[in-house]
């Protein structure tokens, strides 16, 4: 395969490989997978062995015009390190300092980072989006992570003259989806009766496909260089129309008992789940005009046909 090499860092995850097969598919560059552990990309393109927490195991950069940083430690929901801000530090903010200097000193062109919409804050009034230049105000260890590398990302950039890129998504899912996303699907095949009936937020999400049209976008387009990007799906659902959504594209309507918002935040609260409480009952809209404005760029996958591909693909996973 001809054409420039680009790095893609997590290529083993969710987003990473999604990166390189889009790659693959347009052959107008060259990627090259960085993994932690074992690949499915083994054999379709060059694989290197990778380790954010780990400066021994750096890849080598040599002709790589472009990095594509999809690694990082992720958010859990329930932190089981002692010092979880050091830990998400180590990785997240050390890890990618390190191969950002490395890709400069290399000669890498531009380093788009994958950060994250926490990076703006936890939660939105409803109307009032979060916007690209809005002053940060992370809250958990990830979100402060987050926000600590593309503050050290950008002085790399002045330093060296290497161009940076940083995307910010909300919530992305898409065909392969894990975590929480993938437990709602569960619930709602198994048409589980839900207490969620009756939520009227407003949140933004990213389907995995929309996300890499943009991240490819960035690689070589000129307005990209040293600029944050917000990216959804161009569509906010609340709580209960996502799920609403999600059931019909698995062709059974969902369960939904519209139980009163603020007796179920009550219940969680006595529980101890205020963060999960957060995610389903608090609005986080996400403001995308700038970037299609500059980019030139819309998502390409509207969001009922996104939902209807991660159904599809979670059913053929339960035939296997």
């Amino acid at each position: 395969m001809k054409g420039p090499k680009v790095l893609v860092t997590g290529a083993s995850g969710f987003v990473g490989e999604a990166v390189v097969l889009r790659l693959l598919l347009d052959r107008k560059l060259k990627p090259v997978a960085a993994v932690r552990g074992s690949s499915r990309l083994v054999g379709l393109c060059q694989v290197v062995p990778f380790s954010l927490g780990n400066n021994t195991r750096l890849p080598v950069l040599d002709d790589v015009q472009v990095v594509i940083h999809c690694a990082a430690r992720v958010h859990v929901m329930n932190e089981s390190a002692t010092d979880a801000l050091m830990e998400f530090r180590k990785i997240n903010v050390d890890g990618t300092v390190s191969l950002a200097r490395k890709a400069a000193e290399s000669g890498v062109k531009r380093f788009i980072y994958i950060s994250s919409i926490k990076v703006n804050g936890e939660s939105t009034v409803p109307g009032n989006p979060f916007k690209f230049d809005d002053p940060p105000a992370p809250i958990d260890p990830y979100g402060i992570s987050k926000l600590e590398a593309e503050d050290a990302l950008r002085q790399i950039s002045l330093d060296t003259g290497m161009e940076v890129v940083i995307i910010r998504p909300p919530l992305v899912y898409g065909p392969g989806v894990r975590a929480n996303f993938l437990s709602m699907m569960s619930w709602l095949n198994k048409r589980v009766p839900l207490p969620l009936g009756a939520i009227n937020n407003r949140r933004s999400f990213v389907a995995v496909d929309n996300l890499v049209d943009l991240v490819i976008k960035c690689v070589d387009h000129p307005e990209a260089a040293n600029n944050t990007f917000l990216v959804s799906d161009g569509e906010d659902l609340s709580t209960t129309q996502l799920l609403q959504c999600i059931g019909r594209a698995f062709g059974k309507p969902a369960l939904l008992i519209p139980v009163p918002v603020w007796m179920l935040k009550g219940v969680l609260s006595v529980l101890g789940k205020k963060v999960i409480a957060q995610r389903l009952f608090d609005s986080l809209e996400v403001d995308i005009v700038r970037t299609q404005t500059l980019l030139s760029w819309s998502p390409p996958v509207v969001m009922t046909r996104a939902l209807r591909q991660t159904a599809d693909h979670y059913l053929d996973t339960l035939k296997k």
